[in-house]
């Protein structure tokens, strides 16, 4: 049996979405799926919705490598509220000065711009619209498809912001049915990939209120990839502005698509909420609930 390790730490959030954030450029990292959800685990760990990890680039033009990891282990390509918490976690930890960044992610390239107050502004590339980019089965790229849920059929949109996103209107996201709809629509047959269901409420055409029910996590505070693709969404079905307010459970996104093959840029803060170490169990020893 491995002696356990000592691992340092962060823990931030943006908005509300909460991070283990690791070093892994100056401390040697390597976690199996049962360590992660050690570390994201609220009870026996340190608690998280994803374990962030900072390491080198491993692709030209990229100044560092971004990679996250899900509550339950799985590794996934993007998250927006992450980066931005990355990009201060970079700064604070000593290891970049630049105001800019390209971020290296499963995603694709990610560029961010450090702004006064620990806001962030993040160049999410363009939204990936075709079906088989999301990944979505559908014989068409549409503004909304069908799914079968539950008895019922919904009509959502569908946007990859890097990660897949499937997002829904609903009248009043207060009652909106997230626990119930959410993991039906993640699971979905038709989202090979899975995908984070997001629940739309619009309030105007520059505002809109938005709950998210995570692939791999379950619902959380924030989620600034579904911020993005609700905005998408929202103009793709000509219900938004290019410029839109995204006020989530856990605070507000300014989100900005001007449409096409643009990007998508996104604006908000991250910050560190306390520094520690953890001592790692081994595998035989990491805690699966």
């Amino acid at each position: 049996m491995s002696t356990p390790v000592r691992l340092q730490f962060s823990k931030m959030h943006g908005i509300g979405n909460d991070f283990v954030v690791i070093d892994a450029i100056r401390q040697p990292v390597t976690l199996s799926p049962a360590q992660l959800r050690f570390l994201a685990d609220r009870h026996f760990g340190v608690g998280c919705d994803q374990i962030l990890l900072a390491a080198p680039a491993t692709e030209a033009g990229a100044d560092f490598r971004y990679r996250i990891f899900n509550a339950d282990g799985s590794e996934v390509e993007q998250c927006g509220n992450g980066v931005r918490c990355l990009a201060v976690f970079l700064a604070e930890q000593g290891l970049s000065t630049a105001d800019e960044l390209v971020i290296q992610t499963l995603g694709g390239p990610t560029r961010i711009q450090r702004l006064a107050d620990n806001q962030i502004r993040v160049n999410m590339g363009p939204p990936r619209l075709a079906p088989s980019m999301i990944p979505l089965q559908a014989e068409h790229q549409d503004s909304q498809y069908t799914l079968e849920v539950d008895g019922h059929t919904l009509r959502i949109g569908a946007v990859s912001m890097g990660n897949p996103h499937a997002v829904l209107l609903v009248d009043d996201i207060e009652t909106a049915p997230v626990q119930r709809l959410g993991p039906m629509i993640e699971a979905h047959p038709r989202f090979p990939h899975r995908v984070n269901a997001g629940f739309m409420q619009v309030v105007d055409r520059g505002h809109i209120r938005l709950r998210v029910f995570e692939r791999g996590v379950g619902e959380t505070l924030a989620c600034g990839t579904g911020a993005c693709a609700a905005a998408v969404v929202g103009q793709l079905q000509g219900l938004l502005d290019p410029l839109v307010l995204v006020d989530l459970p856990g605070g507000r996104l300014r989100i900005e698509w001007q449409g096409g093959d643009t990007a998508v840029w996104m604006t908000g803060p991250g910050q560190t909420v306390f520094e520690g170490s953890v001592l790692l169990p081994d595998d035989g020893n990491a805690n699966d609930g």
